[in-house]
Protein backbone atom coordinates (compact mmCIF):
# COMPACT_ATOMS: atom_id res chain seq x y z
CA UNK A 1 0.00 0.00 0.00
CA UNK A 2 2.83 2.46 0.87
CA UNK A 3 4.73 1.90 -2.57
CA UNK A 4 0.99 2.62 -4.13
CA UNK A 5 0.47 5.87 -2.61
CA UNK A 6 4.23 6.74 -3.52
CA UNK A 7 3.54 6.17 -7.26
CA UNK A 8 -0.04 7.67 -6.32
CA UNK A 9 1.68 11.20 -5.35
CA UNK A 10 5.16 11.11 -7.04
CA UNK A 11 3.35 13.63 -10.03
CA UNK A 12 2.66 15.68 -7.56
CA UNK A 13 5.71 15.82 -6.09
CA UNK A 14 7.68 16.52 -9.47
CA UNK A 15 5.52 19.34 -10.50
CA UNK A 16 5.61 21.08 -7.43
CA UNK A 17 9.68 20.49 -7.94
CA UNK A 18 9.74 21.99 -11.04
CA UNK A 19 7.51 24.74 -10.07
CA UNK A 20 10.29 25.54 -7.93
CA UNK A 21 12.49 25.74 -10.55
CA UNK A 22 10.53 27.78 -12.90
CA UNK A 23 10.11 30.52 -10.02
CA UNK A 24 13.83 30.13 -9.42
CA UNK A 25 14.18 31.43 -12.80
CA UNK A 26 13.04 34.53 -12.13
CA UNK A 27 15.69 35.64 -9.40
CA UNK A 28 18.80 36.47 -10.39
CA UNK A 29 22.36 35.07 -8.75
CA UNK A 30 20.23 31.37 -8.74
CA UNK A 31 21.76 29.09 -11.07
CA UNK A 32 23.20 26.84 -8.17
CA UNK A 33 19.69 26.29 -6.39
CA UNK A 34 18.19 25.94 -10.01
CA UNK A 35 20.50 22.88 -10.31
CA UNK A 36 19.98 21.70 -6.69
CA UNK A 37 15.69 21.54 -7.96
CA UNK A 38 17.36 19.75 -10.68
CA UNK A 39 19.19 17.11 -8.59
CA UNK A 40 16.34 17.05 -6.02
CA UNK A 41 13.82 15.91 -9.35
CA UNK A 42 16.71 13.54 -10.94
CA UNK A 43 16.66 11.53 -7.17
CA UNK A 44 12.97 11.71 -7.07
CA UNK A 45 12.42 10.16 -10.58
CA UNK A 46 15.15 7.68 -9.69
CA UNK A 47 13.21 6.45 -6.83
CA UNK A 48 9.85 5.97 -8.76
CA UNK A 49 11.10 3.94 -11.79
CA UNK A 50 12.31 1.79 -9.06
CA UNK A 51 9.07 1.86 -7.27
CA UNK A 52 7.24 1.58 -10.65
CA UNK A 53 9.30 -1.48 -10.87
CA UNK A 54 9.22 -3.46 -8.05
CA UNK A 55 5.89 -3.21 -8.48
CA UNK A 56 5.62 -4.10 -12.29
CA UNK A 57 7.94 -7.00 -11.32
CA UNK A 58 6.07 -8.58 -8.21
CA UNK A 59 9.06 -8.25 -6.02
CA UNK A 60 9.55 -7.92 -2.49
CA UNK A 61 8.49 -4.59 -1.64
CA UNK A 62 11.49 -4.45 1.31
CA UNK A 63 13.98 -3.51 -1.87
CA UNK A 64 12.23 0.07 -1.79
CA UNK A 65 13.83 0.38 1.33
CA UNK A 66 17.26 -0.44 -0.70
CA UNK A 67 16.29 2.19 -3.26
CA UNK A 68 15.27 5.05 -1.02
CA UNK A 69 18.96 4.07 1.10
CA UNK A 70 20.55 4.66 -2.53
CA UNK A 71 18.70 7.81 -3.14
CA UNK A 72 19.25 9.41 0.12
CA UNK A 73 22.88 8.25 -0.45
CA UNK A 74 23.18 10.01 -3.49
CA UNK A 75 22.22 13.13 -2.00
CA UNK A 76 24.64 13.21 0.36
CA UNK A 77 27.50 12.71 -1.70
CA UNK A 78 26.20 15.53 -3.61
CA UNK A 79 25.17 17.82 -0.63
CA UNK A 80 26.76 20.72 -1.32
CA UNK A 81 25.01 20.74 -4.49
CA UNK A 82 21.47 19.29 -3.85
CA UNK A 83 21.25 21.08 -0.41
CA UNK A 84 22.87 25.25 -1.01
CA UNK A 85 19.27 26.39 0.96
CA UNK A 86 20.00 28.82 3.80
CA UNK A 87 17.47 29.95 5.98
CA UNK A 88 19.23 32.56 7.36
CA UNK A 89 22.19 35.27 5.88
CA UNK A 90 25.37 33.39 6.11
CA UNK A 91 26.77 37.17 6.78
CA UNK A 92 24.63 38.80 9.33
CA UNK A 93 22.17 35.63 10.57
CA UNK A 94 19.34 38.12 9.59
CA UNK A 95 16.05 35.64 8.51
CA UNK A 96 15.55 35.26 4.74
CA UNK A 97 12.70 35.78 2.92
CA UNK A 98 11.16 32.94 0.68
CA UNK A 99 12.51 34.12 -2.41
CA UNK A 100 16.39 34.35 -1.19
CA UNK A 101 15.70 31.13 0.34
CA UNK A 102 15.01 29.27 -2.97
CA UNK A 103 17.19 32.18 -5.46
CA UNK A 104 20.37 34.01 -4.45
CA UNK A 105 22.99 31.70 -4.20
CA UNK A 106 25.09 33.61 -2.08
CA UNK A 107 22.35 33.04 0.72
CA UNK A 108 22.53 36.91 1.43
CA UNK A 109 19.93 39.68 3.01
CA UNK A 110 19.16 42.82 1.04
CA UNK A 111 21.74 44.71 2.90
CA UNK A 112 24.42 42.44 2.82
CA UNK A 113 24.04 41.65 -0.25
CA UNK A 114 24.28 45.30 -1.48
CA UNK A 115 27.51 44.94 0.55
CA UNK A 116 29.06 42.92 -1.63
CA UNK A 117 27.33 44.14 -4.93
CA UNK A 118 27.74 47.59 -3.96
CA UNK A 119 27.21 48.32 -7.91
CA UNK A 120 23.31 46.64 -7.61
CA UNK A 121 22.45 48.88 -4.52
CA UNK A 122 19.59 51.25 -5.37
CA UNK A 123 21.13 54.64 -5.81
CA UNK A 124 19.40 58.21 -4.26
CA UNK A 125 17.84 60.06 -6.56
CA UNK A 126 19.65 62.89 -7.05
CA UNK A 127 17.11 65.62 -6.52
CA UNK A 128 16.01 64.74 -3.08
CA UNK A 129 16.50 67.23 -0.81
CA UNK A 130 19.18 67.78 2.04
CA UNK A 131 16.40 68.00 4.44
CA UNK A 132 14.36 65.02 3.03
CA UNK A 133 17.90 63.04 3.29
CA UNK A 134 18.32 60.17 6.05
CA UNK A 135 19.48 62.17 9.27
CA UNK A 136 21.01 59.03 10.46
CA UNK A 137 23.51 58.39 7.90
CA UNK A 138 26.84 59.36 8.54
CA UNK A 139 26.61 60.93 12.22
CA UNK A 140 29.98 61.67 14.37
CA UNK A 141 28.27 62.06 17.64
CA UNK A 142 25.21 60.56 19.52
CA UNK A 143 24.15 63.95 20.39
CA UNK A 144 23.77 64.51 16.19
CA UNK A 145 20.95 61.99 16.70
CA UNK A 146 17.57 62.83 17.55
CA UNK A 147 17.18 58.89 19.47
CA UNK A 148 13.71 59.73 20.51
CA UNK A 149 12.80 59.58 16.55
CA UNK A 150 15.48 57.04 15.76
CA UNK A 151 13.74 53.32 14.33
CA UNK A 152 16.61 50.57 14.25
CA UNK A 153 16.71 48.23 10.92
CA UNK A 154 18.01 45.33 13.00
CA UNK A 155 16.36 44.03 16.75
CA UNK A 156 18.72 41.78 18.91
CA UNK A 157 19.57 40.26 21.95
CA UNK A 158 22.88 39.34 23.90
CA UNK A 159 22.70 36.77 26.70
CA UNK A 160 25.54 36.68 29.54
CA UNK A 161 25.33 33.84 31.47
CA UNK A 162 27.24 33.44 34.84
CA UNK A 163 28.12 30.74 37.27
CA UNK A 164 30.17 31.92 40.29
CA UNK A 165 32.43 33.64 39.60
CA UNK A 166 32.29 33.05 35.61
CA UNK A 167 30.71 34.05 32.83
CA UNK A 168 30.32 32.35 29.40
CA UNK A 169 31.85 33.98 26.22
CA UNK A 170 32.62 33.03 22.31
CA UNK A 171 34.60 33.48 20.21
CA UNK A 172 31.76 34.75 17.06
CA UNK A 173 32.68 32.65 13.63
CA UNK A 174 30.38 33.66 11.39
CA UNK A 175 28.64 37.56 11.08
CA UNK A 176 28.30 40.81 12.38
CA UNK A 177 31.62 40.69 14.91
CA UNK A 178 33.16 38.13 13.36
CA UNK A 179 36.32 37.20 14.88
CA UNK A 180 35.54 39.19 18.13
CA UNK A 181 34.95 37.64 21.45
CA UNK A 182 31.32 38.39 22.05
CA UNK A 183 28.20 36.81 24.43
CA UNK A 184 25.62 35.01 22.82
CA UNK A 185 23.01 36.41 20.89
CA UNK A 186 20.82 37.34 17.55
CA UNK A 187 18.21 38.51 15.98
CA UNK A 188 14.68 39.03 17.16
CA UNK A 189 12.28 36.85 14.68
CA UNK A 190 9.04 38.26 14.41
CA UNK A 191 6.91 35.72 16.06
CA UNK A 192 9.12 35.55 19.70
CA UNK A 193 9.56 38.02 22.52
CA UNK A 194 12.97 39.57 23.52
CA UNK A 195 13.23 36.59 26.82
CA UNK A 196 12.24 33.68 24.11
CA UNK A 197 14.75 34.73 21.30
CA UNK A 198 17.40 35.18 24.22
CA UNK A 199 16.89 31.41 25.17
CA UNK A 200 16.63 30.23 21.33
CA UNK A 201 19.85 32.39 20.12
CA UNK A 202 21.96 30.95 22.99
CA UNK A 203 20.89 27.30 22.81
CA UNK A 204 21.47 27.47 18.73
CA UNK A 205 25.57 29.23 19.69
CA UNK A 206 26.18 26.83 22.95
CA UNK A 207 24.21 23.81 22.96
CA UNK A 208 22.96 25.15 26.63
CA UNK A 209 19.15 25.59 27.87
CA UNK A 210 19.85 29.33 30.00
CA UNK A 211 16.93 30.28 32.88
CA UNK A 212 16.54 32.93 35.21
CA UNK A 213 16.73 36.04 32.92
CA UNK A 214 17.23 39.37 33.56
CA UNK A 215 17.31 42.36 31.52
CA UNK A 216 19.92 44.54 32.53
CA UNK A 217 20.30 47.41 29.88
CA UNK A 218 19.06 48.20 26.45
CA UNK A 219 21.85 49.30 23.54
CA UNK A 220 21.34 51.65 20.48
CA UNK A 221 23.48 51.29 18.29
CA UNK A 222 24.57 54.00 14.35
CA UNK A 223 26.47 52.60 11.78
CA UNK A 224 27.71 54.83 9.40
CA UNK A 225 26.67 52.72 6.41
CA UNK A 226 22.96 53.41 7.56
CA UNK A 227 22.22 50.59 9.87
CA UNK A 228 20.53 50.71 13.22
CA UNK A 229 21.02 48.23 15.95
CA UNK A 230 18.74 47.94 18.97
CA UNK A 231 19.97 45.59 21.43
CA UNK A 232 18.58 43.69 24.84
CA UNK A 233 21.07 42.81 27.30
CA UNK A 234 19.94 39.96 29.24
CA UNK A 235 22.05 38.08 32.06
CA UNK A 236 21.23 34.58 33.07
CA UNK A 237 21.95 32.59 36.31
CA UNK A 238 21.01 29.10 35.59
CA UNK A 239 21.60 26.54 32.83
CA UNK A 240 20.88 23.06 31.21
CA UNK A 241 22.58 20.73 28.76
CA UNK A 242 25.82 19.81 27.21
CA UNK A 243 27.71 23.13 25.66
CA UNK A 244 29.02 22.45 22.18
CA UNK A 245 31.21 24.64 19.52
CA UNK A 246 28.49 25.53 16.66
CA UNK A 247 28.99 26.76 12.95
CA UNK A 248 28.33 30.18 14.45
CA UNK A 249 30.46 30.13 17.81
CA UNK A 250 32.81 28.58 20.07
CA UNK A 251 31.09 29.00 23.67
CA UNK A 252 34.05 29.33 26.69
CA UNK A 253 34.32 29.95 30.12
CA UNK A 254 36.29 32.57 31.86
CA UNK A 255 36.60 34.27 34.97
CA UNK A 256 34.18 37.41 35.30
CA UNK A 257 37.76 39.14 36.67
CA UNK A 258 39.21 38.32 33.35
CA UNK A 259 37.23 39.34 30.68
CA UNK A 260 39.00 39.98 27.30
CA UNK A 261 37.51 43.64 26.79
CA UNK A 262 40.73 43.97 24.37
CA UNK A 263 39.17 41.26 21.81
CA UNK A 264 35.88 42.62 22.52
CA UNK A 265 33.29 45.43 21.01
CA UNK A 266 34.71 48.82 22.07
CA UNK A 267 31.48 49.53 23.71
CA UNK A 268 31.77 46.59 25.70
CA UNK A 269 34.24 47.99 28.44
CA UNK A 270 31.80 51.31 28.86
CA UNK A 271 28.91 48.99 29.90
CA UNK A 272 29.36 45.69 30.96
CA UNK A 273 31.32 46.23 33.89
CA UNK A 274 28.79 48.73 35.22
CA UNK A 275 26.14 46.15 34.84
CA UNK A 276 28.00 43.14 36.53
CA UNK A 277 27.71 45.65 39.68
CA UNK A 278 24.11 45.06 39.51
CA UNK A 279 23.31 49.09 37.46
CA UNK A 280 20.94 48.91 35.21
CA UNK A 281 22.32 50.57 31.77
CA UNK A 282 21.39 52.51 28.53
CA UNK A 283 23.78 53.38 25.82
CA UNK A 284 24.16 54.63 22.67
CA UNK A 285 27.04 53.97 20.10
CA UNK A 286 28.02 54.80 16.59
CA UNK A 287 30.52 52.48 14.68
CA UNK A 288 32.03 53.57 11.01
CA UNK A 289 32.92 49.02 10.34
CA UNK A 290 33.90 47.97 13.61
CA UNK A 291 35.35 51.14 15.23
CA UNK A 292 33.81 53.28 17.68
CA UNK A 293 33.61 56.96 17.13
CA UNK A 294 31.03 58.03 19.60
CA UNK A 295 29.83 56.74 22.53
CA UNK A 296 26.97 57.42 25.98
CA UNK A 297 26.45 55.27 28.61
CA UNK A 298 23.65 56.05 31.00
CA UNK A 299 23.07 54.30 34.44
CA UNK A 300 18.90 54.23 34.58
CA UNK A 301 17.47 54.80 37.78
CA UNK A 302 15.74 51.93 39.27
Amino acid sequence: MILQAVERYYTWALIAILLLNLSQRKIPNSTKKRFATIYLASALLLFEVGVVTILARGWNHNWAWLLLALCIGLLFLLRKRAFPFRLKCVECGAKLSFNQVIGGDENLCTTCYHKAHPEEAPQAAEDVPEALSDPFTDPDSVDEIDWDGWEPTDVCVITYLFDGDKVLLIDKKTGLGKGLVNAPGGHIEDDETADEAAVREFSEETGLSVGGLTMVGDLYFQFKDGMRQRGYVYFASTYEGAMRETEEARPYWVDVSAIPYDRMWADDILWLPLAIEGKRIEGYFIFDGERMVSSLVNVKEE
